[in-house]
């Protein structure tokens, strides 16, 4: 068996946690919550670890990572020796020591850190060295982001985090807020126009959002095939290829 199935690539999320074992047939797809432990009153309450896409809760965290390392041994029973796990571009320090403590704890091996939007942007297939920057939106269930990708790094970016999370799309003021601030963006860096917008992320299909988009940046607005998965599709990319890994800007600690 080859040891390249040892990899795992993990896209925690604020509503959904995706991963993939390289060599694996599937991608594990399981709801950011764990049951809470028990406290002597009878319920079995729900815990969400991870708020805006970061750590809120480290212990439900390092739980539901767990659960999703045993989501992957399905396809194989060894331990993970390296995994890659994606923070938002907009975590902070301790943010993204957070998931790399529970995750390094959960798996019992080396973590890497990638940015979501980078991640998604190679997932979904972009040449993301090219010296012409290109323009990603990541559309999560707690934090949208709007990046700008050249030769391996983010040149801008832009972030909004979202206060709740509903099935029925973004919010009237989300939505003003997502436009405004991609539209913010093209405007500081107009060469992004060149290659257009790709949208990521479990909310990208939301088509009011896209005809928002199209109408106030004018702009070639498209979606990523599955972009619920481009993430996770990405970090396992750069866990397979690592001339790819080594031309991107290293992730901030």
């Amino acid at each position: 068996m080859s040891a390249v199935r040892r990899f795992l690539a993990l896209d925690l999320g604020t509503a959904r946690t995706r991963s993939l074992a390289a060599g694996g047939h599937a991608i594990a797809d399981r709801a950011s919550a764990v049951v809470a432990l028990p406290s002597g009153s009878g319920s079995a309450d729900v815990v969400r670890p991870l708020r805006h896409g970061m750590v809120a809760d480290p212990g439900a965290c390092l739980r539901l990572v767990r659960l999703v390392v045993q989501d992957t041994r399905l396809y194989d029973g060894r331990p993970p020796a390296r995994v890659l796990a994606g923070v938002p571009l907009a975590a902070s320090p301790s943010d993204r020591r957070a998931v790399r403590v529970a995750v390094s704890e959960a798996a019992g091996c080396e973590v890497t850190l990638v940015e979501e939007p980078l991640a998604a942007a190679v997932g979904a297939g972009l040449d993301v060295l090219d010296p012409r920057p290109c323009l990603v939106l990541d559309v999560g269930a707690g934090i949208v982001e709007a990046v700008a990708i050249s030769e391996g790094g983010v040149v801008d970016a832009t972030a909004l985090q979202l206060s709740a999370t509903t099935g029925a799309g973004l919010a009237a003021y989300a939505m003003e807020g997502v436009v405004d601030m991609t539209a913010a963006l093209v405007r500081r860096l107009p060469a992004v126009r060149a290659r257009g917008l790709l949208v990521t992320g479990g909310g990208a299909r939301e088509e009011l959002l896209l005809r928002r988009l199209r109408g106030a940046l004018r702009l070639q607005v498209e979606v990523a095939a599955q972009p619920q998965y481009a993430t996770v599709r990405g970090l396992m990319r750069l866990c397979l290829q690592p001339a790819l890994a080594t031309g991107l800007a290293p992730a901030a600690h």
